[in-house]
Order: C-alpha cells, then structure tokens, then sequence
C-alpha cells in the first residue's frame, strides 16, 4: 500500500486529538457525579445544592492535562454535549417581526393606502414564506399606489441619516427597509445572546438561520419554559441614568461592611471559616492580602492624596475580600464572586442602609485582568419602579465611526423631544459619568465633558471596533420596535430525555453487536478485523464531535447505526473482490492487494454519493435533520478512513511473511453462499415495472381517501403534546376529548411509546404564534384531559411550528430531493459518461421515494400510523443514498465488464454483472436490515417513523437497484447499442469462441 506512513501518521495524529477531547467529557461527568454525592442525602439529591456544588467549581481548576490546568467551564465547553432530546430542555426558533420596523419607519403613519399595502403584504407573506417582506411590502404599494413614490411616506426627520428623502427612489427607500431590518436582526442576536448568558443555564447555544430573520436558541435543563419565552419576547429596554460618583457612595457601603462584621462576629467561628473559605479571594483574605475598602473604592486622584490610616488593610473587611478588581478607582468583583454580592445587595441590612435611589448594577461584559475575568459593579441613580431621565425611543440613529485620531468611537444622534432632555440631562451632569443600561445591564457609562445641545454626541473611549459597533447595536435597540415571536418551539421533559438515552444507547449498542457477530461468522479473521475497524470507526466519530462542540441527538445516534452499516458495506466490498481474487488462483498477498484496488472505485463513488445527500441535509434542514446530517458526515470520512486504510494496515500486517497463514476471508457458513449465480435478473423486469407500477397507484389512492398524507406538525403547523396519563387510555376516547376543548379543529391523538403515554396533537390557534395562544392551547388540553385528573406536570414534552416556518419546512424538503437527484444526476454523468446511466438512476430513487411515500397509507390500513415530518424526509434521502450504492457497485462491475470484454454489448454483460455482485448487495441489504430492526424495536418511538421508512426503504432500494436501475438502461442504452450493431437485445453470451466468458464469482 503507498502511502502507508502518511496513513499510519494521520491515524496516530487523529486518534490523540479524539483521546484528549474525549477526556473531558470523562472529566465532566465525574465532576458531575462528584456534585450528585455532595447533593445527595437519605437517598435523595437537593437540586440546589448539586447546582451550587457546580457553580462553585464553574472557575476552578478541575485538572490538569498537558500541564494546562482547566476549569470545570473549560471541560464542559469542549465535552461531547448531549441534545435536548437526550437531555432535556427547550428549543426555541424566533422571527423578527418586519412588519412593525416598516411601521414604525414611516412614523406610524395612517394613511390608508400604506396600511392597505401592509396588510395585503402580510397575506402574500403566508403564501411566499421565502420572499422577503419587503419585496412584496414594495409589490404590494405599486398595486394599491400605481405611480406614488414611497418616499412620501418615509422622508421624515428620522429616515433623513439613512439618505431617504422626499425625491427618493422606491428602490432606495426599500433599500433603506432591508438594511433596517437587517440591522434589527443584529440587534435581537446580541440582545438574546446577552439575555441568555445570563439566564444561568449550562451549554445554551444561539444561532442565526442564514437567510431567514430567523434565530434558533437551544437551552438544556431548563424547568421553567414560560420564563424563557418571556426572557426571549420581551422587548429591549434601554436607557440613560445618572451615575453616583465614589465619593458619594462610598460612605454607604462603608456602613454596610461595618454591619456585615457585626453580623459575622455573631456567627460561630466554625461556621464562619466554613464561610470564608473555598474561593481565591478569600483564601487572599485570611492571609492578611487584602487591602481595605477605602483604598478599592478610591479613584487616582483620590488615592495620592488619602491618609495613611485610611489605607491601612482591614483584615476583617467583608466587602474588601469581595472587590478585588485590580483596577483603582473602579469597584469590581471576580466574576466567582457575584452571586454573593448580590446576596449580600439583598440583604436586610443592604436594604435599612442604601439609599433607595441607589441601584447597583452589573456591567454587560467581564474584564480579563492578570488571567482572572473580573465584572464591574455601577452605582447607578436609580429608584426602583420609576422611569429613567431618558429611554431608547429618543434615539434617532446610532453608528460605528472614527474621531480625528483615527480611534473607533460612536455616533449618536437623538430625535427633537430627546435633543432637548439629553441637553438638560449633560448640562446636569458635567464631569460626572452617564449610564447606557440595556435590560438592566450598563454597557456604558462615559463621562460628560461639556452640555449637548441638538442631541448628536460622539461616544469616546477606548473602543475597538467591535466594541464601538455592539454599542452603536445597543443604542438602536430601543429605536425601533422590532419584537420577536416564536415560530418554533419544543420542549423535552428531563424523564423523556433519559428514556431516549437508554434507547439510543441500547439501539446502538444492540445494533454494533449484530454487524460485528455477522461479519465474525461471515468472513472469520477477516471479520474480526473489519469488527476492530468498527470500533475504531466509533471512536473516531465520537472523537471528531467532541472535538468540534457538536452535540449527541437521538437522530445522530440514527445516523450513527447508519455509518456502522455503511463501514461494513466498504469491508464486504473489500472482502468479495479478495474471494473472488482468490478463487482465480491468486496468492493471498496479491489476493489481499488486488482485491483493495479493485474494490476503491466503487467505495469512493458510494462516499461520494452519501456526501451529497449529507451536505444537502446540513445545508437546508434544520434541528434534528442537521444533527444526523452532522453525524452522516462525520461518519462518511471516518469509515473511509478505517475500511479502506486501517483495516487493509491490519490485515497486511498479519499475513506479512508468510507463505501460509491463518487469516481467512470466509466460513463454513459462507463458503459456498451465493456461488456460481445464473439468475436472469433483467429477464423479470417487466414483471418489476408492473409491480411498482400498481403498488405506487394503490398507495396514493388510499391515501386520497385517508384524506391526504398524514403530515407531522412539521409540515402543517400547529402544536404537539407528549401526555403521561395514570394508566393505559384509549387514544380515540381522548381525542374525543380533547377535541371538543379545542373547539373541532383538527386533532389527532395516539400512542406514544408506552401504552400510558399518548401523543396529541392539534391545529387549534396554529395561525396564531403569540405566547397567549400557547397558553389557551395548554389549557384548552387539560380542560379537556381533566375527566383523565391530568397535571400540566404529567406533560413530558411539547412543541409548536408556525405556518410559516411550516411552509419553509415543506419548501426546503422538495428542494433537498431536488437537489439530492440533481447532484446525483450529475455525479454519474460524470464518472459512468453516459446520460442513460444517470436518468437509469434518478428514476429508480424517484421510484423508490414514491413506494417509500405510498407504504405509509398502506400501513395506516393495518393500524400503523405513523407521521410524515422532517425525520421522514432524512430517512427518504438516506434510502436514496443506500439505493445508490447498490446500483454504483453494479454499474461499477458492468463498465469493468465492458472495459475487459470490448466485443460484447452492455445486454450481454448486464446479468453477469448483476449475478456477481449479487452477494454483496445481499450482505449488505441483510447487515443493514438487521440494524435498523433494532433501531424499530428499541430506539424509541420518536425514530418510529424513520425507522419504519428505513426498513421498507431498505427492501426497496435493493429490490431497485437489481430489477429497475440497471434494466432501465438495457431498455434505452442497450437497444440504442443494439441496433447500432445489429444484434438484438439478447442477454445471452453467445458460445462464439472470440467472445470472452465472464466469471460470475461473487464480487
């Protein structure tokens, strides 16, 4: 083999960096289990304690690897994650509303023909989900406006810093919109990316959906799904305060110190040790190296001119072993260190002491100081429950610019009613600092050097860019409305995502078992080699997600059975062509090499093929898709890795030297299995056509009478709830039900897995996505569960899809088997130079998408109802790929066949080539049949419905790719060939002594 040191280094340098990220994932779940024996009493785990065992340990160091110390925060940062449906908690994807943007542009206008247009946009939106809401916004005026310019609308006061105008084009005023609403998106990104490093949750994840105002958050472990939605709905709320200075609040903090080291002193010293242990800072403290808290509240200024009795350290100062902000002048705490100075600022005697105008708030970002991360505490002007001197909506216009120095600052320009409050405000205010807050949170507090009068200031500061734009974002924040809505939501219960751990696990492990048993008895020694390269595989592909942050789902765990399969698939490739070597009287050593060889080409385009699926599936779906889109990916380089490389490394190491060895490449089981085949395949391919034909036709006439495909809410919208009832119910009797509760719109319930678990779902409200129609709904159900005396508790899961996102849904589902069809289409013209094979193949996946769609109506006929939904369409392009790889193996043979045998025609080598390939496509149909039988039986009724797609697909795909792919080519190509030559299409070889006899050895 060339190349093998480059193959030996790359596996040695791949598997080090899988063992060193696999190892904190280890490293995460002891410390995990470390929190669950310190939580742990009488048998019992106190949540809140396991949780403050964790935060306490958050910034810690936890080990040591490589001599680089890591804290708990690093470890969980690059562990393999779990997803929410292993994991529990709530996924969320939000939409920028534009609606209210282009309201709020023109001034909340009412003329008539603009909200006329704005109305008739809103309705051609549903309709064209994908078009922007501008476009048909600008479609919509020119229809009810023929001949008016937008600009009459829109050049106010406001839109002047955007370049809009009363003679502007309606080209440029959109223009001016999108980049608003661009903008807006911006906004919401970094306010909820704010708002949920905040929320306190454990790996949260947000993300922008490209080309969409999409945005997807995911939160693991969360309890409380009704504060997430109003965290995340809640609309910005920016203001501007007046800052106290040191000197006026340092007094009062003073007192409260004085009052926490009596209320210390009152304590029992061992309690208190217990208290002043177990951070830095404390340790700091107790060995006299903290200075007092004159000296931390002090500015420059002050500091050169204070006593020397003022500095002296105070070794029982509370707060001074808390403000430890390296940074004189500025009051600070290490970022361990705040949630005990928020308990201390809502205690008792912070409240009998401060003033109630005084408002201690955090500031939005830490400082990283000497390696320590350290967050800024403002003392704020601020009496709770009373409005701020000046809120956001004053704000006309915000950007990023330079001062004459070249240095990033921030340009802000303010409407006529604020220039006229901020030049009151800064006229108050000079010399003294003036807070930006945003959610409570200051991201500014700049020092006011003269009175602003017309409300344009300049920001300065030691900004970078970054910085200057976050900022100029957070002062638009509140200058327009731009309200997010949930357009998608689901929310897994933490018991229903342990459950879904033991299935996928057991799935998993229970599907590895099989393939290695079957290869083992299969193949002998060989097997066992190719069963050391699976699990080789497995490590690699757990490694790599780790590796790059990606988390484990219940559909990655699909596609992780699915790469198991396909690794063997390449090893039987191998392992047949090395028999069949063999059985043509080669050495074992040539056997082994020529055996490789012939058999890479076919493994490379089956790769190839599965590759365009996978990124198609990456590219435009969405949650669960992407994450077995991920895993497909993964899997596809990794396999190729240990099928092709590393188990030929094994295998050529064993036989080394050796005129005889003991590797073995078959059984007394597979010996003589599928020798010597003669089957006139092509010769039924009538008998195939028809079948299929009537198959399809009955499948889609039934399902016209079911009343259409039984669609997920992916597809149709609405909402779905998973409901654990006291015992086993009858899931027509709840729909009954629950029917009436919501009003005879259209539900439909049924088992869930457990006989007393049922799955409901509705279309009541699915128009509507607001929060209060999520409400209604949720009660509506347990209205109409509560004869079933069932608990908004005993809901496990929920989730909602909007009609919009919806719509999206359907749309990208038809462009991916677009797509897939297209690409493959492409691909085989490409490496098979032949049109007729790429249509042969793109009408037998057709085929098979249409008999995989029509055996759902046929099995709702024998009780089987399962739904058609994102997951359904996963397992479609997965069969397609499958099916794919059986026909490229067998065209593969054909254009070997005709490459060594010029003078026959394709009719004559078609069912030799069919008839040699004949057991690989058994194996592998056999292997990968058994596989997901096991993922059916055990991996849970959330993958029902794709495993179920799986196995038919399976059948199917097989069946195809023997007795529809490749017959269709003899009916196009080889009569084409046939006439040419003047033969007719017999598939016969002839006993011409010049035409060479094909073996028909197994592959």
């Amino acid at each position: 083999m060339r190349n093998k040191g480059l193959i030996i280094g790359l596996t040695i340098i791949v598997s080090a960096l899988c063992i060193y990220f696999l190892t904190f994932t280890f490293i995460s779940r002891r410390v995990q289990n470390d929190a669950v024996v310190y939580a742990t009493k009488n048998g019992q785990v106190n949540q809140q304690q396991r949780q403050h065992y964790l935060d306490s340990v958050w910034r810690a160091p936890v080990t040591s690897l490589l001599g680089v110390d890591y804290t708990y925060r690093d470890v969980r940062s690059s562990e393999l994650g779990l997803g929410l449906d292993l994991k529990g908690g709530m996924h969320v994807t939000l939409e920028v509303s534009p609606v209210e943007i282009v309201r709020a542009m023109s001034g909340n206008t009412k003329d008539p023909k603009f909200n006329q247009a704005l109305e008739r946009a809103q309705v051609a939106q549903k309709a064209n989900p994908s078009t922007p809401f501008t476009a048909l916004f600008a479609q919509a005026y020119r229809d009810v406006a023929p001949g008016e310019n937008l600009a009459r609308i829109f050049a106010n006061t406001t839109n002047k810093s955007r370049g809009i105008d009363i003679n502007s084009s309606n080209e440029k005023v959109i223009g001016a919109i999108d980049k608003e609403v661009e903008e807006a998106i911006d906004r919401s990104f970094n306010i909820l990316r704010t708002r949920i490093d905040k929320f306190g949750t454990s790996q949260p994840s947000i993300q922008r959906v490209k080309g969409t105002g999409r945005i997807q958050v995911e939160l693991p472990g969360v309890d409380n799904p009704d504060r997430v939605r109003k965290l995340l709905q809640g609309q910005a709320k920016l203001e501007f305060w007046e800052v106290w200075r040191q000197d006026e609040f340092g007094p009062y903090l003073q007192q409260l110190d004085q009052a926490l080291i009596a209320k210390e002193k009152t304590v029992t010293p061992a309690t208190a040790a217990a208290t002043t242990t177990g951070t830095t800072a404390d340790a700091a403290a107790a060995k006299g190296d903290s200075s007092s808290l004159a000296s931390q509240l002090a500015n420059k200024k002050a500091a050169a001119t204070a006593k020397a009795d003022s500095t002296k350290p105070q070794q029982n100062s509370v707060l001074a072993r808390l403000f430890t902000m390296p940074i004189p002048g500025q009051l600070g705490v290490n970022l361990r260190d705040t949630a005990r100075v928020n308990a201390i600022l809502r205690s008792d005697e912070a409240r009998a002491i401060l003033p109630p105008n005084l408002t201690m708030l955090w500031s939005v970002k830490p400082e990283v100081i000497e390696g320590q991360e350290y967050l800024k505490l403002n003392a704020i002007r601020k009496t709770p429950g009373t409005e701020a001197p000046l809120g956001g909506e004053v704000v006309a216009d915000a950007r990023q610019d330079y001062d004459q120095g070249g240095r990033p600052e921030v340009s802000m320009a303010m409407n006529p009613s604020g220039a006229k409050r901020w030049q009151k405000m800064t006229g108050a205010n000079i010399g003294r600092q003036v807070g930006i807050v945003l959610d409570d949170y200051v991201y500014s507090d700049p020092v006011v050097q003269s009175e602003i009068a017309g409300g344009n200031t300049s920001i300065s500061g030691n900004f970078s860019i970054e910085e200057a734009q976050d900022l100029s974002n957070v002062l638009k924040a509140g200058k327009l409305p731009a309200p997010t809505r949930i357009v998608e939501e689901a929310v897994v219960g933490p018991s229903l995502g342990q459950e879904a751990i033991n299935q996928g696990l057991y799935s998993s492990l229970a599907g590895l078992v099989i393939i290695m048993a079957f290869m083992a008895l299969y193949y002998g020694r060989a097997g066992m080699v190719a069963d050391a390269a699976l699990l080789f595989n497995s490590f690699l592909i757990l490694g790599v997600l780790a590796q790059f942050s990606f988390a484990l789902t219940l559909p990655g765990i699909a596609g992780l059975i699915l790469v198991f399969a396909s690794s063997v698939d390449a090893n039987v490739l191998i392992f047949e062509r090395i028999r069949e070597e063999l059985d043509h009287g080669l050495t074992l050593q040539d056997a082994i090499a020529k055996g490789y060889s012939r058999a890479f080409s076919a493994i490379f385009d089956s790769n190839v093929m599965t590759l365009i699926i996978a990124l198609i599936l990456f590219i435009f779906g969405t949650g669960p898709v992407q994450n077995f889109a991920v895993t497909l990916l993964i899997g596809i380089f990794t396999s190729f890795l240990s099928a092709v490389y590393i188990s030929r490394l094994i295998i050529e190491w064993l036989v080394k030297g050796k005129t005889v060895s003991k590797m073995t490449f078959s059984t007394f089981l597979s010996r003589k299995l599928f020798t010597n085949m003669n089957f006139d395949i092509v010769g039924k391919r009538k008998i195939a056509y028809a079948f299929s034909t009537i198959f399809i036709v009955v499948g889609f006439v039934l399902m016209a009478v079911q009343g259409g495909p039984n669609l997920g809410v992916d597809f149709r919208g609405g909402r779905a709830y998973v409901v654990d009832f006291a015992k086993p119910e009858v899931a027509s009797d709840v729909r009954e039900a629950v029917t009436e509760a919501f009003q005879g719109a259209g539900t439909e319930v049924k088992t869930f897995g457990n006989a007393n678990r049922l799955r409901i779902t509705t279309g009541y409200l699915s128009d509507d996505e607001s929060v209060a129609a999520d409400k209604k709904t949720r009660d509506a159900l347990l209205v109409g569960l509560k004869k079933y005396n069932v608990a908004d508790k005993q809901i496990v899961s929920t989730s909602k899809v909007g009609a919009t996102i919806a719509d999206d849904i359907k749309r990208t589902s038809v462009l991916s088997l677009g797509l897939t069809l297209l690409g493959i289409f492409i691909y085989v013209l490409f490496r098979f130079e032949k049109w007729q094979y790429s249509m042969a193949a793109v009408v037998a996946l057709f085929h098979d998408a249409l008999l995989v769609i029509a055996c759902y109506p046929i099995a709702r006929l024998f009780g089987l109802n399962y739904e058609m939904d994102q997951i359904f369409v996963a397992a479609v392009l997965t069969i397609i790929g499958f099916s794919m790889n059986d026909t490229v193996v067998i065209y593969d043979r054909i254009r070997e066949y005709l490459r060594e045998n010029p003078k026959l025609t394709f009719a004559q080598v078609v069912n030799p080539a069919l008839n040699s390939t004949f057991s690989r496509t058994m194996i592998t149909f056999t292997t990968l049949f058994l596989v997901v039988l096991v993922l059916y039986i055990f991996g849970g009724e959330t993958l029902r419905s794709f495993s179920f797609a799986m196995l038919v697909g399976i059948i199917f795909g097989t069946y195809s790719s023997l007795f529809i792919a490749t017959p269709i080519i003899l009916d196009t190509y080889g009569r084409k060939e046939a006439r040419e030559r003047g033969t007719d299409l017999s598939t016969k070889i002839t006993d011409d002594t010049d035409a060479p006899k094909l073996s028909t050895a197994s592959v």
